[in-house]
């Protein structure tokens, strides 16, 4: 598949395969920050690609390749958040434990609108691995994303182990279950894709792991929500996605384009650049 694309200054968004972008469009150690929301292969319908391998071993190792460019291509104080289904996640744990440190193990929650499960427990969270190069070199912007401490902030305890006694903290770092409510239809972030993940879910982890103008980079980008949150946050952003309906999404998330209209990703073209007074797409 041709790749085809669209940037300004500070923020970029490829049309093509992950693997194919990732290896020869990105740089090696060029990005702060990588969130990667891949499909699950659980048959989610994206828009007519059907989110399911002939076998899993197959999804497996797709996922190890797109891995393995992604850790290539952080900085060495870069961060690395990766999800996929509870299922595939103890493989994902394994491959990459040996190639960075893996310092939370997340589990993102959520409430579910229907029944999920008859005759077992059913699925209600999506774990998140939050891997860096160096665990004694990254950023953790831990000011940024603290949250209420109801010991001390609601119930107001006080720590009698201390001299004198004192109240316990009203804040604190977030632990490692995060409830966040899933986009539903007519939600004001809701896009038409899905899997969308939660703007708040993209904010705490990009205000903790990047800093005003670091690189973050989504290789399966969709709703581009992480993309749309790095610009809104003052960080510069890589955007990947396959589909060209979601890349039409993030053009108009992230203003790339303000009155693209869908004919240009058709052109022969590899990369394209917004002219700053046409507001046009032209060859770089």
């Amino acid at each position: 598949m041709e790749v085809t694309g669209f940037n300004n200054e500070r923020h970029k968004i490829y049309n093509g395969d992950a693997i194919k972008v990732l290896s020869e469009y990105i740089e090696d150690e060029s990005i702060d920050l990588i969130f990667a929301d891949p499909p699950y292969n659980i048959g989610k319908d994206f828009n007519g690609y059907k989110d399911k391998w002939d076998k899993d071993e197959d999804y497996l190792n797709w996922c190890y390749t797109w891995i393995e460019l992604c850790i290539r291509k952080l900085k060495k104080g870069g961060s690395f958040y990766v999800m996929t289904s509870t299922q595939f996640m103890p493989y994902f744990d394994i491959f990459i434990r040996d190639k960075m440190s893996i310092l939370s193990r997340i589990i993102w929650s959520y409430d579910s609108s229907g029944v999920q499960a008859k005759n077992y427990y059913g699925s209600m969270y999506e774990p998140i691995l939050f891997c860096v190069k160096d665990a004694n070199n990254y950023t953790f912007n831990s000011s940024d994303i603290l949250v209420e401490a109801k010991t001390g902030a609601k119930r107001k305890l006080i720590d009698y182990r201390k001299d004198p006694p004192q109240q316990y903290n009203t804040e604190k770092v977030p632990g490692n279950v995060w409830d966040y409510a899933r986009v539903r239809y007519r939600m004001s972030e809701y896009e038409n894709h899905p899997t969308q993940k939660p703007e708040a879910l993209l904010e705490r982890i990009i205000k903790a792991s990047s800093n005003i103008d670091d690189v973050v980079l989504d290789p399966f980008s969709g709703s581009f929500t992480t993309c749309f949150m790095a610009k809104s946050l003052g960080r510069k952003s890589i955007g990947i996605d396959i589909q060209e309906d979601y890349i039409k999404i993030g053009l108009r998330r992230l203003e790339l384009l303000n009155d693209y209209k869908g004919e240009t990703l058709a052109r022969p073209l590899k990369i394209y650049e917004q002219d700053k007074n046409t507001n046009l797409p032209t060859l770089f």
